[in-house]
């Protein structure tokens, strides 16, 4: 395997300091909000990691595409690093909504449609890991995946606009605030500043580990036409 790029290097530190300076705008420096109290805080983790994890499941489709399209075994690779990754990051997402939930609602956990259609995302696309496992032939392997994310992602988007679609309990604070008896609430400048910074570092963040996924899928790949070399 090739030596690790300076800039991915690079990437590597400024994600960790990105991290402690979005912890510490969270935590620290905004504010706490009048009715929720400091429980508020777990939102600008929540939403940041929300972001990425949708933003990943939208890349998955988009490489998906270009799979159908090409044929390339690269395209595939990086499909399965973008879900992965969007996976876990979709899951912290749940996790906290929950740690949110529990002293706002009184529950860990609601049948809430946004909270249901998350849920049936992350179902989705871990099926679709584990499915993938039962195919030896990696081009065969490689269609069946670009197809699934393709129908996958059409989750994605009703997921985001679940809160408006639908009644809900879950707040809405960017745009329509509607919902703000149900626990929405306005943003300082403050906040705002923790809201943003919080997005941009998860972004780069996810960049991150999805170069390094990417490099790791490389080594798995060139692993795996060895062994098919081998049993042929």
């Amino acid at each position: 395997m090739k030596a690790k790029p300076t800039t991915l290097k690079v990437l590597d530190i400024v994600s960790l300091i990105l991290l402690a300076i979005a912890t510490y705008l969270a935590l620290v420096f905004a504010p706490t909000e009048r009715i929720m109290g400091d429980v508020q805080r777990v939102f600008y983790f929540h939403v940041a990691t929300a972001w990425v994890g949708l933003l990943g499941f939208v890349a998955a489709g988009v490489t998906g595409i270009i799979y159908l399209r090409t044929q390339d075994l690269k395209w595939d690779l990086i499909e399965v690093a973008a879900v992965e990754i969007s996976l876990v990051f979709f899951f912290i997402t749940i996790i906290l909504g929950s740690i949110w939930a529990r002293p706002i609602w009184n529950t860990w956990w609601t049948w809430d449609p946004r909270l249901t259609s998350a849920s049936i995302v992350e179902l989705i696309y871990l099926a679709y890991l584990m499915l993938r496992q039962g195919i030896e032939d990696p081009d065969r392997r490689a269609r069946f995946g670009a197809v699934y994310t393709l129908v996958g992602a059409v989750s994605v988007p009703i997921t985001f606009v679940s809160i408006r679609m639908f009644r809900t309990i879950h707040p809405v604070v960017i745009g329509n605030a509607s919902s703000k008896a149900q626990g929405g609430f306005g943003m300082t400048g403050d906040m705002k500043i923790a809201f943003f910074f919080a997005l941009f570092a998860f972004t780069v963040i996810f960049v991150d580990l999805f170069w390094n996924r990417i490099r790791l899928g490389q080594l798995q790949q060139k692993v795996e036409q060895l062994k098919l070399k081998v049993m042929d």
